[in-house]
């Protein structure tokens, strides 16, 4: 009466017939539902996320359950497919396909055809000896000459003998490891004797080459001298937006241009201090053979121009028997503090304190530190040995000046490693720990005296620099003027090639045809 409408499906309808009723009759209000109707409004599947717990849903797990177990009870199973397989060959055919095959060497290289042995085979009682075996043999580090030779087959009286005469032309022990040796070894009188030694090369030194040969039964050496130029390499660049690598690019070695950078950084600042503009000159020992091999040693000269002047110059100089780095002017590097005497720990400070062996209280003029018995005890910095020995309470004691009226005292030591008089080096190990004397367990006691009086060791730090005087200076300088004076790139022109002596070994080629055109009618 609003003006709603509805519609109405004819699938929607309901057949007369369905509820009992003829055409033209009314159907009754109370009709009770068949048992078709209550099986068609049945839901047997329910959904199990609605409703749980209640009858609907236990209807819907039951009819799930009786699905998979029928599922599972009338699961067939799976077993493999059985297919017909390749045929089994018998022995005669497998030999025809192995007789057609290529095995690696690895496997033993069989396959083929073989042929049985003819009347014209005649078995040997001993497999005939190679003539003659080149070889070559490298020295290993730790190894001796002597040895390298018996490895390679040779008996041992002649080794010795070979040893001997190398010897004679450079120490054994100057030969670098891994120096390779070539070797000819000839024919030998018995299977249970060692070869004989026809023929021997090798570069025994950088500038030394030697050649071992037998002539009427007696083994002659010769000495080859090769052309060594020992002008250092000098390199120059532009520093530019890093200096290291734009000193990679110019050529400069990696463990030269690292230890260039430790020298400057004591004097200045890379990272502030440097410009792009600067130019860096660097010089680092160098040899190149006439045959081609070239050594890159370390750093000598460590330089940085700025506008063309020169801001720094440094040289790699001894004094007093320690090398070390000083400015052209002559002043060394500054090396300021002491270093620690030991590792261990410290386990009595300077002052008063109870002693823990005599039980009253006195000074204790010194550091302890505690320690392993037999660790190291090092120098605090350079000096001299004024006492190496026993010193009553302190048991095995040293005592160092180290100038300027400063010295110290080393105490307690299980075992002392210098001698009185001798000049050590900051860091060197003067002994080491022990508990020797007044001592109740192993430890270091560390003393330090100003004009002969005991002074708290916390109190001082040392810092020594090395100047040169005099002929030294001189000699210094001298240096910085030749190696400045070196063109860069002046140690890579070619060296002019110096005539051998021939024959020359090589590859032993020369040894090896001459013995077979001796052998030869």
């Amino acid at each position: 009466m609003s003006g709603n409408a509805a519609a109405l499906a004819l699938s929607q309808a309901i057949g007369a017939q369905a509820i009992g009723l003829q055409p033209g009759d009314a159907a009754p209000a109370d009709a009770a539902p068949t048992w078709r109707d209550r099986l068609a409004s049945l839901d047997l599947v329910p959904d199990l996320g609605d409703n749980i717990g209640s009858a609907e849903w236990w209807r819907g797990l039951a009819t799930l359950t009786l699905l998979c177990g029928s599922a599972i009870a009338t699961f067939p199973g799976m077993k493999p497919l059985q297919i017909g397989g390749a045929p089994v060959l018998d022995a005669a055919d497998f030999n025809e396909a192995r007789a057609q095959m290529i095995v690696p060497l690895a496997f033993g290289g069989d396959s083929g055809r073989h042929m049985a042995a003819t009347d014209a085979v005649r078995p040997l009682t001993s497999t005939p000896e190679r003539p003659q075996i080149e070889l070559t043999a490298t020295l290993a580090r730790g190894d001796s000459f002597a040895r390298l030779l018996e490895r390679s087959g040779v008996g041992r009286d002649e080794a010795r003998l070979l040893a001997d005469q190398v010897g004679s032309a450079v120490p054994l022990g100057d030969i670098a490891p891994g120096t390779r040796v070539n070797l000819v070894l000839g024919r030998r009188a018995a299977r249970t004797m060692p070869r004989p030694v026809e023929a021997l090369a090798m570069r025994a030194r950088f500038d030394l080459r030697i050649e071992i040969e037998r002539i009427d039964g007696r083994l002659v050496m010769r000495r080859i001298p090769i052309a060594v130029d020992t002008t250092p390499l000098r390199i120059r660049g532009r520093v530019g937006d890093s200096l290291y690598r734009a000193a990679r690019a110019a050529g400069a070695p990696p463990e030269a241009i690292q230890a260039y950078l430790r020298v400057i950084s004591k004097q200045i600042s890379v990272g502030r201090d440097i410009r792009a503009s600067d130019e860096f000159d660097i010089i680092v020992d160098y040899r190149r053979a006439e045959t081609g091999e070239s050594e890159t040693g370390k750093l000598l000269y460590a330089g940085l121009i700025r506008d063309g002047k020169s801001k720094l110059s440094m040289l790699e100089w001894t004094k007093d028997g320690r090398r070390q780095w000083f400015e052209a002017s002559g002043v060394g590097q500054q090396r300021g503090g002491m270093v620690r005497p030991t590792n261990g720990r410290v386990t009595s400070t300077y002052g008063m304190r109870r002693h823990p062996i005599l039980g009253y209280r006195r000074m204790h003029s010194g550091i302890d530190f505690g320690g392993g018995y037999g660790a190291p005890i090092y120098a605090v910095t350079d000096g001299t040995v004024a006492m190496a020995g026993r010193n009553g309470g302190y048991g095995n004691y040293v005592r160092l000046n180290h100038g300027g009226g400063l010295g110290t005292g080393y105490g307690h030591m299980s075992r002392i490693a210098v001698r009185a008089g001798q000049r050590v080096s900051r860091g060197q190990v003067i002994g080491y720990i022990g508990s020797t004397g007044l001592s109740t367990g192993p430890h270091l006691h560390y003393e330090l005296y100003r004009n002969g009086r005991a002074v708290n060791p916390s109190s001082v730090s040392f810092v020594t620099r090395a100047q040169l005087e005099g002929r030294e200076l001189s000699a210094f300088r001298a240096r910085i003027r030749t190696l400045t004076a070196i063109a860069p790139g002046a140690a890579l022109k070619p060296i002019a090639p110096k005539q051998a002596e021939t024959p020359m070994l090589g590859s032993l080629a020369d040894v090896a045809a001459k013995r077979a055109e001796g052998s030869a009618p």
